[in-house]
């Protein structure tokens, strides 16, 4: 099983501006818990050890959530409030922490780029920050696609989910190739935020990545687009060409990508999930909505 993963955070987080001007986008909740605690433990249920966060400016309070406050659970226990001590069970995941900073905003790519002296010669995860897979964050995609990664014996191995055919060109899209007795399928291409009647379907990438050390050099051959950007997609296109395997894994039936991307994802996620936790608050809300229409 894979035990390295890499989670790029070093976005600015513009489309939630204002509220993303002092904070993080990553440390933006959802319901009771920031959204990067939910990709993190995610990666640790699938067996994740180690994790290299990608940071820029502006992100140390990434690392001071995942820190232990010995201060905080004094203060708890001296107020008579020790129940709270159960919120700050996350700190003692089993997990060693990286960081290290991403010095310019040059994209996706050059971000896990960062990472090569970190993985080496290792396959490594790359989970988005600022995505989580399934309610809770409750998914086994990661698991799923370091098995396709070992049994296929691919470069790549890319979470994909079905979207509708107006949104392809806020994703990066797959052109579906062969099925691989795994439940996976090969990759034949792969495009950037394409128009719709030029998408080669509607797989969009889902925030979940494995890959093999040969993305480095990938990565170092590929040339910035728009905005000096280094796309990742672009650098798997480039392994493409040179005849590797890329593989394709659909999230399941209960792996929906939740995007904070923007204020309309970020909402719909908010209110899924604290009707999740809270689900006594479904009817104040339909009256709510009622009361408005």
């Amino acid at each position: 099983m894979i035990s390295l993963a890499v989670v790029p955070v070093a976005g600015l987080g513009t489309r939630l501006l204002p509220a993303t001007k002092s904070q993080p986008k990553e440390m933006l909740p959802v319901a009771k818990k920031p959204v990067v605690q939910y990709v993190i433990e995610e990666l640790e249920a699938n067996g994740v050890k180690q994790v290299l966060f990608i940071t820029g400016r502006n992100k140390t309070s990434i690392e001071n959530h995942f820190d232990f406050d010995h201060e905080l659970m004094r203060t708890l226990r001296e107020g008579g409030k020790e129940e709270l001590l159960a919120e700050l069970e996350y700190e003692r995941m089993r997990m060693q922490f990286f960081f290290t900073r991403q010095r310019r905003q040059k994209g996706l790519g050059d971000a896990v780029l960062c990472a090569q002296y970190f993985t080496q010669d290792a396959p490594f995860i790359v989970a988005l920050g600022d995505s989580i897979i399934g309610l809770r964050g409750e998914s086994r995609i990661v698991e799923r696609m370091s098995e396709v990664f070992e049994s296929e014996r691919v470069s790549c191995v890319i979470a994909v989910e079905e979207v509708p055919l107006d949104y392809v060109s806020s994703y990066g899209i797959v052109k579906r190739g062969a099925g691989l007795l795994s439940g996976a399928f090969l990759i034949d291409d792969l495009v950037e935020k394409p128009a719709p009647e030029q998408a080669p379907s509607n797989l969009a990438i889902a925030a979940r990545y494995v890959f093999g050390p040969e993305i480095y050099p990938a990565l170092e051959q590929t040339a910035p687009g728009k905005g000096g950007e280094i796309q990742l997609t672009d650098a798997i296109r480039i392994l493409l060409e040179q005849g590797r395997k890329i593989a394709g894994l659909c999230l399941g039936e209960n792996e929906k990508r939740y995007d904070i991307g923007n204020f309309e994802t970020y909402f719909e996620a908010f209110i899924e999930f604290a009707l999740l936790e809270y689900p006594h608050l479904a009817r104040r809300i339909r009256a709510l909505n009622n009361a408005n229409h």
